[in-house]
């Protein structure tokens, strides 16, 4: 069995993988270990996506939570940054979303927030891990009245909306807006938020049936949201993922603006009102070059971690930044949420469009974005780590990074949530570096597999 935890929480095939008796053990170890410290009874919010497994996997977990002797709050299905706001806002002793963000609907996943509304560090998944490998050894099940209970609300996406509006407070009247919900969480809680900014709202993809999530819609397939926003002559286009933590856009003319693009948008204008702590922004090695170029022009620092909106975060509390992200949409402003949000990210967004004057394409131009190319190699998921140990393909490695040195850049790296290694080439010319990332994939796949 390798780790659970990847770098967002626990994900697999729901009911294969993902078992209701692994979301039980979850429950247990999790609410053991997030709240062992307390003398009071501890209380878990637990919240979900759209997906059809996650009533059953929210139940599971809820059971592990109350068979410890926790409460556990369910408030349904809800954006992931709504529980790391509710989960704080509440005082509760943590938080769970029962998600598999992007993926498509037979995966799931469960990640833990703890009670200041922050994804785990490594060492609290590891602790958790440990006692599930190691049979619940140590921890106490109570009887009687000492087992946990269920609380049920269904006002908490509205707590939700009202907090989103009021952190950035502006008037969309006059704004036509595409927003692609990607049935998923995004469905409620966006377009009415939107809406109540005076905002002429065309919502698409909002009618999930628990089977559609992320299905050729959302943040990871635009094609018809860039169609759309220039059908409606809408002014711009918000795409949410299936947990809405995070955001991609596309402008007036169809072109898509991704999160390297709206976080050199938003820090600039940031930093003209004096709003970008220490004019830093704290972005991933997956970043555009064209967004390191752009921060050079600009008088800001840029800070770089590794892949993962985790490791953003733990940067960001480090250096007391207030805006960090992902070039996928994952986008933290600190000052108003603990975790990637997709409509604070929106918000923002319209915000400088909206005090500004400009048009989305306009206010892009602000970065050139180098071409890029990115390819995965389907590996085994147990083998994913160790591709440099394979001689050939370790060489192969270096010879593009050769070819590339002062021209570009070549990022290989595993993905924390599929059987992936992804390869990452960076240069000039689009036709050359999309042949050079494809000859790669292959060549490690086909040793690999």
């Amino acid at each position: 069995m390798g780790r659970l935890f990847g770098t967002d929480g626990v994900r697999g095939v729901a009911n294969d993988e993902l078992t209701p008796l692994l979301a039980m053990q979850l429950g247990q170890a999790g609410a053991y270990v997030l709240t062992k410290e307390n003398m009071h009874k501890p209380t878990i919010m637990v919240g979900c996506d759209t997906r059809i497994s996650g009533d059953m996997l929210a139940n599971a977990l809820m059971a592990g939570i109350c068979s410890v002797g926790a409460n556990a709050v369910y408030v349904g299905v809800i954006p992931t940054p709504a529980v790391a706001y509710l989960t704080r806002k509440y005082k509760v002793d943590a938080g769970v979303v029962i998600s598999a963000s992007h993926n498509p609907v037979e995966f799931n996943g469960i990640k833990f927030f703890d009670g200041d509304g922050y994804k785990l560090p490594d060492e609290l998944e590891d602790e958790i891990e440990s006692i599930i490998k190691g049979g619940m050894n140590g921890i106490k099940f109570p009887i009687g009245a000492n087992v946990g209970k269920i609380k049920y609300r269904t006002d908490a996406r509205e707590e939700y909306i009202n907090h989103s509006i009021q952190s950035v407070k502006i008037d969309l009247s006059g704004l036509k807006i595409v927003v692609d919900c990607a049935e998923g969480a995004a469905y409620y809680t966006s377009v009415e938020a939107l809406r109540e900014l005076g905002g002429n709202i065309v919502a698409i993809h909002n009618m999930p049936d628990g089977t559609n999530i992320n299905a050729n819609c959302g943040s990871t397939h635009m094609e018809e949201l860039k169609a759309r926003v220039v059908y409606e002559k809408a002014n711009i286009g918000l795409a949410f993922d299936g947990d809405a933590d995070r955001l991609l856009a596309v402008d007036e003319q169809g072109n898509v603006v991704d999160g390297d693009q709206i976080m050199a948008i938003i820090g600039n204008h940031m930093k003209a009102s004096g709003d970008l702590a220490n004019d830093t922004i704290v972005v991933t090695v997956m970043s555009n070059l064209g967004f390191t170029l752009m921060a050079e022009k600009n008088g800001i620092h840029v800070e770089q971690t590794k892949v993962g909106d985790r490791y953003v975060l733990e940067r960001m509390k480090e250096i007391n930044a207030s805006l960090g992200g992902e070039q996928s949409g994952h986008i933290i402003f600190l000052k108003e949420n603990t975790t990637g949000d997709g409509l604070l990210s929106a918000l923002h967004l319209l915000k400088v469009m909206v005090e500004t004057g400009k048009t989305l394409s306009e206010l892009a131009s602000v970065m050139e974005v180098l071409p890029q190319a990115l390819i995965n190699a389907k590996v085994p998921n147990h083998k994913k780590e160790k591709y440099m140990e394979y001689p050939e393909i370790a060489s192969a490695i270096q010879g593009l990074n050769d070819k590339f040195a002062g021209e570009g850049r070549v990022l290989i790296r595993p993905s924390g949530t599929e059987p992936f290694v992804r390869v990452m080439i960076e240069g000039k010319d689009q036709k050359m570096i999309e042949d050079e990332a494809k000859q790669l994939a292959e060549l490690i796949q086909n040793i690999m597999l």
